[in-house]
C-alpha cells in the first residue's frame, strides 16, 4: 500500500537496473504483434498458405506454453538474473535467425526456439523488476505495466515500418534492440538471492489438481484460443500493406494498454471480478461474430479488431487477478500452471484455424473463436463461488505482536471490541518515513475517543499480464508493523497489529481495509497522506478513493501537525496530488 523501504520515489526515479529490465520487457512485449503486419508479405515472398504462416504463432506459442511448466524449476536454482540473462540471449539468437531463413518451415522452427527464451524471460522480468526498484513497488509496477503498453502499442508499428522495407526487417529489428537490452541487463542488474526452497518441476501440474486454479486456467485458455485466432487471420481479410496494418495493431494496441491498465481494475472494483468477466467475454464473441460476418468487407474488420482491444486488455487483466485470488498455491507456481493453459489454447488456435480455412472459407475460424470466446463464460460460471469467495477472503488478517522478551500480550482487535464493546480506531500504514507520526496521531485519535487502536498493513500481490509477484515478503510485512507496536509498547500505548493480503492495485488494497474494518467493526479508519504522486495513483490506484468509497465507518486523514479530517467522496478532490 505504500513504498517498503524508506522514501517513495517517483515511477521512473528508478535504478539502471530497472530501466534495462523494462527496456528488455518493451521489446519483449513487441512480440506480440510485430509479426501481424508481415504475415501477407510472408505468404507472398515464401509462397505459402495462410495457414502455413499461422504456424508462425503456433510453434512459438506451444514451446512457450510447455517451457512455463519448468522455469520456476529452472529460476529457483540458477537465480533470476540467470534466467533472465538466458531468455534474453536464446531470443536474440532465433530472431536472428528467423531473418536469415529463406523458407517458411524454418521461420516456424526459429520462433519455437524463440518462445523457449520469451518464456524464461516473462517469468522472471516481473519479479526481477520489482526486486530491483528503490523507493517502493508501486513506481517499478507502473513502470513495467508502462513498458508492457508500449510495447503491445509499438510493436506493429515497429513491424509495420520494418515490414514495408523486408519482411525480414521485424526479425533482425527484434535481433538488435534484445541485444542491447541483453548487454544492459548484464551491465546493470545485480544477482539476485536464489529461492530457500527450490520449485519442484512437476508443481505447476500438480496445481492444476485444484478446481479453481484449472477453472480459470481452462477459461484463459477459450479465451486465448479466441484472441490468437483474430491476431493471427485478422491481417488477410483487411487487405492492407505492411505499414497499414502496422497502423491498425498500433491503434488496438493503444487501447490494450489502456484498458488494461486503467478501466479494468476501476470496473473491478465497482462490479467485481466474475461480473465483468462475463460481460466482457460476451463482448468479445460478437466482436468476432462481426469480423466473421464482415470478413469480405475489410473496414468492418479493421474497425472490430481495432474495437477488441479494449476488451482484450480488461480480460488480460482480470483473469490473472481470478486465477492469484482462488489458487492456492504460492504465485510463481501458479503463474506457471496458468501460463501453461493460456499459451497452449494461444498455440493451437492458429493452427486450427488454418486447418477449417484451408476445408471451408476465412469466417469459419472466427465464428469458431467467437464461440470459444462465449464458452469460456459457463467455464467461469461453474467458478463462480470459488471467485467469490476468494474475493472476500481478499483481505483477511493476521495479528501480529510485537517481538522481544517482556512484551505485552495484545489481544486481536475482534476480540478485543467483542468483549468490552469499544468499536476500535484502525490506522492504515506503509513503510515510508511519516508513517511513525501518522500511527501516533492515531494514537492520539484513539485516546481521545477510548478506542482500541489497530496499527494494519496490506500485503500487496502485484499482477501484470499473467504474472503475479509479491511486492514484500512476509517479513517485511511483519516488520512494518511491529516496529510500531514495539515504539507504542514503550509509550505505554497498548496497540494490536494486523496484516492484510490483496491480489490487485492500490485501490484494491483500499477494499480489502474496508472489507477489514466493517469485520472488526472500526470507529473509523485512518490514513496518512501517501508520499506516491498523483502519476502513480492515477496509474496503479487510489487507496484512499477506494477505501472512502467503500468503508461503511468514518475515514479520516491524520496529518502529523494537524487535526483528524473526515474525508467523504466529495472531499477526496482535495488528495488527488497528494492523497494515500
Amino acid at each position: 500500500m505504500s513504498a517498503p523501504h524508506g522514501k517513495a520515489a517517483g515511477p521512473f526515479r528508478q535504478p539502471k537496473a530497472v530501466w534495462a529490465v523494462a527496456f528488455a520487457c518493451v521489446i519483449s512485449f513487441m512480440g506480440i504483434g510485430l509479426v501481424d503486419p508481415i504475415l501477407p508479405a510472408l505468404a507472398d515472398s515464401l509462397h505459402a498458405t495462410p495457414s502455413q504462416v499461422s504456424l508462425l504463432f503456433s510453434s512459438y506459442l506451444i514451446v512457450t506454453a510447455v517451457a512455463m511448466l519448468i522455469v520456476g524449476w529452472v529460476s529457483s536454482r540458477i537465480g533470476a538474473k540467470r534466467t533472465l540473462v538466458t531468455g534474453l540471449a536464446v531470443i536474440v539468437v532465433f530472431a536472428a535467425l528467423a531473418g536469415t531463413t529463406d523458407s517458411i518451415n524454418g521461420i516456424v522452427g526459429f520462433r519455437a526456439g524463440w518462445g523457449l527464451g520469451n518464456a524464461l524471460f516473462i517469468a522472471t522480468s516481473l519479479a526481477v523488476i520489482v526486486a530491483s526498484a528503490s523507493g517502493g513497488f508501486g513506481g517499478a509496477i507502473i513502470l513495467y505495466e508502462t513498458a508492457l503498453g508500449l510495447g503491445i502499442a509499438v510493436g506493429p508499428l515497429l513491424g509495420g515500418e520494418l515490414g514495408a522495407i523486408s519482411w525480414r526487417g521485424p526479425f533482425f529489428g527484434v535481433a538488435v534492440l534484445m541485444a542491447i537490452a541483453l548487454v544492459a541487463t548484464l551491465a546493470f542488474v545485480p544477482s539476485l538471492p536464489k529461492p530457500e526452497r527450490p520449485t519442484s518441476p512437476v508443481a505447476p501440474l500438480k496445481a492444476l489438481r485444484h478446481r479453481g486454479l484449472l477453472t480459470m486456467g481452462i477459461m484463459a485458455l477459450l479465451y486465448n484460443w479466441g484472441f490468437f485466432t483474430m491476431l493471427g487471420y485478422a491481417p488477410y481479410p483487411m487487405e492492407l500493406s505492411a505499414h497499414q496494418l502496422g497502423l491498425v495493431f498500433t491503434g488496438w494496441g493503444l487501447l490494450v494498454a489502456a484498458f488494461s491498465v486503467f478501466f479494468a481494475p476501476r470496473l473491478q472494483g465497482r462490479y467485481g471480478t466474475a461480473p465483468v468477466l462475463y460481460a466482457n467475454l460476451l463482448g468479445l464473441g460478437i466482436v468476432m461474430a462481426v469480423i466473421a460476418a464482415g470478413v469480405d468487407t475489410p473496414s468492418v474488420v479493421i474497425v472490430a479488431v481495432i474495437v477488441s482491444g479494449a476488451f482484450i486488455g480488461i480480460n488480460n487483466t482480470l483473469t490473472t487477478q481470478a486465477v492469484m485470488l482462488v489458487s492456492p498455491v504460492e504465485r510463481p507456481v501458479a503463474s506457471s500452471a496458468y501460463g501453461f493453459l493460456r499459451f497452449i489454447g494461444g498455440g493451437l488456435a492458429p493452427y486450427v484455424a488454418g486447418k477449417l480455412a484451408d476445408a471451408t472459407d476465412l469466417s469459419v475460424p472466427f465464428y469458431l473463436g467467437a464461440a470459444t470466446f462465449v464458452l469460456a463464460i459457463p467455464v467461469l460460471a461453474s467458478g463462480h463461488r470459488l471467485l467469490a469467495r476468494a474475493e472476500q477472503r481478499d483481505g483477511e488478517s493476521e495479528s501480529v505482536e510485537p517481538a522481544g522478551a517482556g512484551s505485552p500480550v495484545f489481544t486481536p482487535v475482534g476480540a478485543a471490541a467483542a468483549a468490552d464493546g469499544r468499536p476500535p480506531v484502525v490506522v492504515a500504514v506503509g513503510a515510508h518515513e511519516r508513517a511513525a507520526a501518522i500511527v501516533d496521531a492515531a494514537a492520539r485519535l484513539a485516546r481521545d475517543t477510548g478506542s482500541p487502536l489497530e496499527v494494519v498493513h496490506v500485503r500487496q500481490t502485484a499482477v501484470v499480464e499473467g504474472q503475479a509477484v509479491d511486492t514484500e515478503t512476509e517479513e517485511e510485512a511483519r516488520d512494518a508493523v511491529t516496529a510500531h507496536l514495539a515504539r507504542l509498547a514503550g509509550l505505554g500505548v497498548a496497540a494490536t497489529g494486523q496484516i492484510l493480503t490483496s491480489v490487485g492495485d492500490h485501490a484494491a488494497a483500499g477494499h480489502a481495509l474496508a472489507r477489514h474494518a466493517a469485520d472488526v467493526h472500526a470507529r473509523t479508519v485512518a490514513v496518512g497522506r501517501s508520499p506516491r504522486g498523483a502519476l502513480a495513483q492515477f496509474a496503479d490506484g487510489s487507496l484512499t478513493t477506494a477505501l472512502t468509497h467503500a468503508a461503511t465507518c468514518t475515514v479520516v486523514l491524520v496529518e502529523p501537525d494537524d487535526d483528524p479530517r473526515p474525508l467523504t467522496p466529495a472531499s477526496l478532490t482535495d488528495l488527488r496530488t497528494g492523497g494515500a
